[in-house]
């Protein structure tokens, strides 16, 4: 069963294929679960998973009351719930199936995260087959002027990933252009035009909103987003 953007969370899997998970709940896009990580020192660390059409999962920690760690990967909630030999999430974190611990990696939860790394998320790739990305905008902090970041080579992308990572980015840190806070700012007209193949003024869809690939990611990056895209990866 395919997936389109927009699917109702009742088609995402056969009653069948959830029969007897526990915490079972559907969402528009989504459908949820109770999961867990166990660590032999720190015993379950229970939590809420979320799996979404488009190959997204997201978990929300349930270890003690006051946790706060929400939307997790799971590979962060693996390393959260201290488990000795982390980097095996898809083995290490679990379902509850007829009152059973399941690994997520004998469960059909994986099967449109799994469709995604195949394809390598190729709902937004161009037409030349590599993945498109729409140009953003970061305010400088000194003039507070918006400033267009052109992300079509993984160069563009590093530039626009670090920025953001600054929080005190200012228009004379602009690498591939020459601009300073007496320069104008786009005219609101203009800013909608964000480079999406499919519409010019898209304000956001699969085909041009990018959640990781290979030339927005960076395996040198310690930032969390990079790690876990570098671990899922390898998973």
């Amino acid at each position: 069963m395919a997936y389109a953007p927009g699917k109702d969370a009742a088609f995402l899997f056969t009653d069948e294929e959830l029969s007897e998970m526990s915490g079972l709940k559907r969402g528009r896009d989504f459908v949820e679960v109770t999961c867990g990580c166990t660590s032999h020192r720190y015993g379950d660390a229970v939590g809420q998973l979320r799996v979404f059409a488009s190959g997204d999962l997201e978990i929300s920690c349930e270890c003690t009351p006051g946790c706060q760690e929400d939307k997790l990967t799971p590979a962060a909630f693996e390393r959260h719930s201290g488990r000795e030999t982390a980097r095996k999430w898809k083995s290490n974190v679990w379902v509850i199936v007829k009152g059973e611990k399941v690994p997520l990696s004998k469960t059909v939860l994986l099967k449109y995260y799994n469709q995604m790394s195949k394809t390598g998320n190729s709902s937004h790739k161009g037409p030349n087959g590599r993945p498109c990305h729409r140009d953003e905008f970061i305010r400088c902090t000194r003039c507070n002027k918006q400033r267009r970041f052109r992300l079509r080579i993984k160069e563009e992308c590093r530039i626009y990933h670090d920025a953001v990572a600054a929080l005190d980015w200012k228009c004379s840190d602009s690498k591939f252009e020459k601009i300073s806070c007496d320069d104008e700012e786009e005219r609101a007209s203009r800013k909608v035009l964000r480079g999406c193949l499919r519409s010019p003024s898209c304000s956001g869809c699969t085909t041009c909103v990018c959640f990781g690939c290979e030339i927005c990611r960076f395996t040198d990056c310690s930032c969390q987003t990079c790690l876990d895209f570098t671990q899922n990866a390898k998973n």
